[in-house]
């Protein structure tokens, strides 16, 4: 019996060793949004003092200046951030239980906290942090309850300076938090870059950089294997390398791997691989690292401009501010999702994020969806900006406007580090601009080039050439009394860090005084150079410096800026100012709250630039019709009966906002109406209530904009317009008194994961179902189910009514409201009332 006991012990044994190991210690990457309590305060307090009872419950991430009522009184100092109160000292903190291993490690990851945050954990502080844009993580190991109970991680921001930027900003922890635990023998928190430096139709070379930490006091020896799938979870490639990491210290472990008949990252076809990284210590997991990443090739011709894998294309995009609208800076990804669809819908296929990195969020739907991205690293550098008024720099040195310019000497490498090796995977990023506008911080620069200061000069920035040329400038720049820093030794600089931790991509920025900036040493430290509304130099920028790569990184969203673009081969495309209107830069009195220049307003509907930008940027027949008065219209009626602009060069000039025109056709009988239509059609007829006004060319007009002066009368306009021998047609209806609301929703079933949104369209219409965009009317909403009403916007500039409500206002009969899914399932019951008008229902279902 003895003897049988034993050889069954011996045979379970053999057995267990022929097993596969099970995966242990595996990195666990949690969402650490949910459960967080928050105290807004005006005094600066202690975190660890601040009484319980002060707190409330709410869910990252999340901004508390977008919970304010817009405020009048906050006058010059919120020119800057939209009239929206952002001043205090916010408290967060979230209590938690994590069960103590000493074999792991544990990192808290924060996107983006604005601004100057201290972290602590279980009362010891981790760090101080100032920039709201870079992403930062902190090692909770040390400081963890040994028990694994009732820990707590604490966040105190210090918004006092609230008029820090020169645009909405935001305040809180806007962005995701994550917890990541993994072995102490781990690859770190961006702890591998991917690039492709060799690419064609039938071979991609992958090259891995991996970064291995050992925690632990012994010499550890791993294999490491990595397996690349595809979008459809194909495994298309496997490598395997063996290696050895001392006792506590780091290791980089380089990989290359082929990729057979690869599939392309493009704007087209937005193709991702994944690579998952194991460790493998005596055969056992200790850990994955999964890195998507896009296989293509970026290319800049100082002649012929940008290439994509290869193939010479234009560069059609816009700027963004990191707001989005009735959300303000803690934005869904959904939200996101909507609006850049409709911008790709429009033809834009890239995206400059103004004048800040973006969130990984954002990045990974650019990825996905197939948007080039500029990623900006910083709108100062050595010396502030003034955040009132641009070039009043000598004004911004009172408290309240003191930006990231004061932590620029200490953070500008340690910033750049975060967010490189955050953001560099990501096939949508193909530029790094160190900057935008930068160069009026510096006196000797904007004086050198005649445009300032100059009283023998008529000319007009943004039409003429420098005053002075290039030998002048020269000579102004080699006189003139040098500041404590210098332009060109710190675009050196910030190049410098850049290429070290990426070569693979151009270096940018955004230059609004090109002609000093090509020879103060700025431009030297650029491979790319980005005009900022200096289209007029195009050529000259050229002919002086033919081996630099130009570019329009920040122009005027008209037809003047693309057709000087379509002419230059050697210009590779623009970024528009800007793709949505953003709070703040206001120029305007109050009640105006945005910057009104995007293709889009606040809520996503559509304005008269994008309609022409979208005549441009695609082949497919568009066309929309717009109307207004003449008498507030860009044309007149001429003695010969023809319609004609009142200025026939006032196109050529157009900056930021489009003209004032209107989408109806609701006016009183017999008023002459100019009627303008944004087309690419060769072609167009227009008709009223079916009779002919006539047909005309888009090449007889030089603004590329359709015109018809008709006397109005009730009833339908329609153009019919021909594209390459399709057809297309486009119609507007006058409408009678609001009588219905109607509703229509982009995503009607949504997920019950705490962040999946549901767009929401209402629209005022008559008895016909025409919709009414002349008769808005104050609109209640009625919420019941497990979701969260984010808000309503209606888009109109001057829209200052609250955000977080359940009741606004219309604007040409239409405004928007957005829930977000909580986390049960079932229906969410949505009603709208309104005084005189009949209730509505929608439906929102939760999955």
């Amino acid at each position: 019996m003895k003897n049988f006991h034993l050889i069954f012990f011996a045979f379970i044994l053999c057995l267990s060793c022929n097993q596969p190991k099970a995966k242990t210690n595996s990195a666990q990457n949690t969402d650490f949004n949910l459960n967080w309590k928050f105290y807004l305060s005006q005094e600066n307090e202690n975190i660890n003092d601040v009484d319980d009872e002060k707190y409330k419950s709410l869910n990252l991430p999340h901004d508390w200046a977008v919970e304010q009522a817009f405020d009048s009184t906050l006058v010059k100092d919120a020119y800057a951030t939209g009239y929206l109160p952002s001043k205090g000292y916010g408290y967060y903190k979230k209590e938690f239980d994590k069960v103590f291993n000493e074999d792991e490690v544990t990192y808290i990851l924060f996107d983006g906290v604005y601004n100057n945050s201290e972290v602590y954990i279980n009362g010891t502080k981790l760090g101080f942090h100032p920039y709201g844009y870079s992403p930062f993580y902190y090692d909770l190991t040390p400081h963890l309850n040994k028990n694994g109970k009732d820990n707590t991680i604490a966040v105190k921001i210090d918004h006092t300076r609230y008029a820090d930027s020169r645009w909405y900003t935001g305040a809180g922890i806007y962005r995701n938090v994550k917890l990541i635990t993994t072995n102490k023998l781990h690859i770190p928190v961006w702890g591998t870059f991917i690039t492709t430096p060799d690419v064609s139709d039938e071979k991609a070379t992958v090259k891995l950089n991996i970064k291995l930490q050992n925690d632990f006091d012994s010499e550890e020896n791993i294999t490491l294997v990595t397996k690349i799938s595809d979008q459809n979870g194909n495994e298309v490639a496997t490598v395997e390398n063996e290696a050895k990491v001392q006792a506590n210290t780091s290791d980089e472990i380089i990989q290359n791997i082929e990729i057979n008949n690869p599939k392309l990252w493009s704007i087209e076809t937005p193709h991702l691989y994944t690579a998952i990284t194991s460790i493998l210590k005596n055969d056992e997991n200790i850990g994955d690292y999964t890195t998507n990443f896009g296989a293509r090739t970026i290319k800049f011709d100082a002649n012929t401009g940008f290439y994509l894998n290869s193939v010479n294309m234009k560069i059609k995009g816009v700027c963004l501010h990191h707001d989005g609208g009735l959300v303000g800076t803690a934005v869904p990804k959904g939200v996101w999702k909507r609006k850049l669809q409709i911008l790709k819908d429009g033809g834009c296929n890239a995206i400059r994020i103004s004048h800040n990195p973006a969130s990984t969020e954002f990045l990974d739907l650019c990825d996905e969806m197939g948007f080039l991205v500029q990623d900006e690293l910083f709108d100062e550098w050595d010396n502030p900006k003034d955040k009132r008024f641009n070039q009043n720099e000598s004004k911004s040195t009172d408290y309240i406007t003191r930006g990231y310019g004061e932590h620029f000497q200490e953070w500008a490498q340690k910033d750049i580090n975060n967010v490189m090796l955050s953001h560099r995977n990501h096939p949508s990023i193909f530029q790094w601009s160190i900057g935008n506008e930068i160069e009026w911080t510096y006196p000797r620069n904007a004086a050198a080039t005649g445009f300032f200061n100059n009283m023998d000069w008529d000319g007009n920035y943004f039409w003429s050439e420098p005053p002075h040329t290039t030998e002048e400038i020269k000579h102004q720049l080699e006189t003139l009394p040098k500041g404590k820093y210098d332009i060109g030794e710190t675009a050196q600089k910030l190049s410098k860090w850049v290429k070290e931790l990426d070569s693979s991509r151009p270096v940018t920025a955004n230059l609004i005084l090109p002609s000093a900036s090509h020879l103060s040493g700025f431009a030297d430290a650029l491979d790319v150079v980005g005009y900022s509304y200096r289209r007029v130099l195009y050529d000259y920028g050229h002919e002086n410096h033919p081996d630099k790569p130009i570019m329009g990184t920040e122009n005027l969203a008209q037809y003047h800026e693309w057709k000087s673009i379509m002419e230059r081969p050697h210009i590779s495309g623009t970024f528009l100012w800007t793709g949505i209107d953003y709070m703040g830069e206001i120029r305007d009195p109050w009640p105006v709250r945005v910057q009104p220049s995007g293709l889009l307003n606040s809520a996503g509907f559509k304005k008269g630039s994008y309609h022409m930008m979208k005549t441009l940027w695609n082949d497919e027949p568009h066309i929309h019709i717009a109307t207004q008065n003449i008498e507030k219209s860009l044309n007149k009626i001429d003695n010969n009966g023809n319609i004609v602009a009142k200025d026939s060069e006032k196109w050529k000039h157009a900056l930021w906002e489009w003209q004032d025109v209107n989408e109806h056709w609701n006016y009183n009988k017999n008023d002459m109406i100019s009627v303008e239509i944004y087309s690419n059609c060769e072609s167009i007829e227009l008709f009223l209530n079916d009779k002919s006004l006539g047909k005309k060319k888009l090449s007889d007009f030089e603004d590329h904009i359709y015109k018809w002066g008709v006397s109005f009368t009730d009833g339908k306009l329609t153009a019919k317009g021909i594209k390459n021998g399709q057809e297309v047609t486009s119609e507007i209806i006058t409408a009678r008194k609001a009588t219905q609301i109607q509703f229509f929703s982009e995503e009607t079933t949504i997920k019950s994961n705490h962040s999946d949104v549901s767009h929401i369209i209402l629209q005022l219409t008559d008895d016909n179902g025409n919709p009414v965009k002349t008769d808005d009317r104050l609109i209640t909403f009625n919420l019941e189910g497990h979701a969260k009403l984010l808000g309503i916007d209606n888009g109109w500039k001057k829209s200052v009514e609250k955000f977080q409500s359940n009741s606004g206002t219309t604007h040409n009969g239409r405004t928007l409201l957005i829930i977000q899914a909580k986390d049960k399932k079932g229906l969410v019951k949505i009603t709208a009332t309104s005084e005189d008008l009949p209730s509505q229902i929608i439906n929102i279902n939760i999955q």
